[in-house]
């Protein structure tokens, strides 16, 4: 039997009978093993994870299935709690921590949902890069390159790649600034970053209070779906799929469409004209409040390093940066400029620009592409800090906007490059949104992966 990729496949299995949880949890590490990359997982929880498809395996047996997800296995990106390990959040700096008490109230909720616990998946170090470079655990390579290693994305770099290479079915990653949605494009997977307190926060390690979201990468929007459901405690998912005629989407023509590759914009229109013969309606126009973000940092300094200097002033004013990555710690002194006058005023200004940007779009959806390029070769970013930090600012531009809005969003693969690099489409809505979200994105989706250009 070959190894089934997404959740849907491994759930109709398992319930059916034709896979017992036991053997996919064995296969699956195995798969793992074979392929051999160990900068994907930083720790595996393998006794956990017999036990748990051991009980799954019972209960199918006996007719007591607990649901869809029932013995599928789920990988955790190294920000978690999972009880009795250590949360390093991608840092050698916390490798002394205690282990954690509990399981995060999230990996409880999958838990009771009988998902299988693999282990701690690799990130960019505290989770501040969205290129998934970690000079501590290793790099997780884009299974997508061909002969030029290319980086994953990230922070959620080694949830992207266990999910994109068929190692485990769905991983769950944060996403301050795009840590999901960025590697999900570039890896060719679907990655949904739900509203912020859609799920419950604790036991996560936090990068930013205000802007800090989570949710699943996985193959499908329908295995979103199932997924988001269990992350909300619900016992099956509520969302289906959504009427496409005559519903209308804004493309914006602000920033998000400025120095996109070439290859990128003619994915994204082409996308969008599929769209159109389906019956959507689509809207272009400038959204004023998107530039004004970027303004706002420029001036002000940036929520995201204002916060993060807070959370991490500790261990740059002790010997703890010595052991951090540079270029992470560069990052987080930015926010030290960021004064409590400068804090208040870029809070005041967030939430006047989301009350406009909901006004102005009135409850429809945005698309644009996740990301201006696509994955870039690795090697020149490790020689190169400034190039480093100019590819993570663009990497990073477009899926920002949807954090510091408080909205929603998911990424869907709509085609590839010359190189046949993954190209992502992003849709979005506002905080809230994510039901209407989701139901326009398992109609969109079909229509979207329906060509390679």
């Amino acid at each position: 039997m070959p190894q089934p990729k997404n959740v849907a496949q491994v759930s109709s299995l398992m319930q059916a009978g034709t896979l017992d949880p036991v053997e996919g949890l064995e296969r699956t590490l195995a798969a793992i093993e074979v392929h051999g990359d160990p900068s994907i997982f930083i720790r595996m929880t393998k006794a956990r994870a017999r036990t748990e498809a051991e009980a799954s395996a019972k209960r199918l047996r006996e007719g007591r299935s607990l649901g869809l997800l029932d013995g599928v296995p789920v990988a955790w990106k190294d920000l978690f709690d999972l009880k009795g390990m250590t949360t390093t959040a991608g840092s050698t700096v916390l490798a002394g921590a205690p282990p954690a008490e509990r399981d995060a109230v999230v990996v409880e909720r999958l838990q009771a949902a009988g998902m299988v616990c693999l282990g701690q998946t690799n990130m960019s170090e505290f989770a501040f890069s969205g290129l998934g470079l970690n000079p501590h655990y290793g790099t997780p390579i884009n299974p997508n390159g061909r002969e030029t290693p290319r980086i994953p994305g990230g922070s959620s770099s080694g949830a992207g790649v266990a999910v994109a290479v068929g190692l485990v079915a769905v991983a769950i990653g944060t996403d301050t600034g795009g840590s999901v949605r960025i590697p999900a494009a570039f890896n060719g997977i679907v990655g949904y970053k739900a509203t912020a307190g859609r799920y419950p926060m604790a036991g996560v390690f936090p990068l930013s209070a205000s802007l800090d979201s989570l949710g699943p990468l996985v193959h499908t929007v329908q295995d979103a779906v199932w997924v988001d459901a269990a992350l909300q405690g619900l016992t099956a998912p509520r969302i289906r799929r959504g009427t496409l005629e005559g519903r209308e989407i804004v493309v914006p023509e602000t920033v998000v469409l400025d120095d996109c590759q070439p290859g990128v914009l003619r994915a994204f229109e082409a996308s969008l004209s599929r769209l159109e013969g389906a019956g959507m309606t689509i809207r272009r126009m400038a959204i004023p409040a998107f530039a004004e973000i970027f303004a706002l940092a420029a001036s002000q300094g940036a929520l995201v390093t204002a916060e993060a200097f807070q959370l991490h002033r500790h261990r740059l004013q002790g010997n703890d940066h010595r052991s951090m990555d540079p270029r992470v710690v560069a990052r987080v002194r930015l926010g030290e400029a960021v004064t409590l006058d400068r804090y208040l005023a870029i809070r005041t200004a967030r939430a006047r620009l989301i009350e406009a940007v909901r006004t102005q779009l009135a409850g429809r959806l945005t698309a644009f592409p996740t990301v201006a390029r696509t994955a870039p070769p690795l090697a020149p970013l490790l020689a190169d800090d400034d190039l480093f930090v100019r590819t993570n600012a663009l990497t990073l531009r477009n899926t920002l906007i949807g954090n510091f809005l408080d909205g929603c969003g998911v990424s869907i693969p709509c085609g590839v490059d010359a190189d046949g690099m993954p190209i992502g489409f992003l849709l979005s809505g506002m905080g809230g949104a994510d039901d209407d979200l989701l139901s326009a994105a398992l109609s969109i989706e079909p229509i979207l992966r329906g060509a390679a250009l």
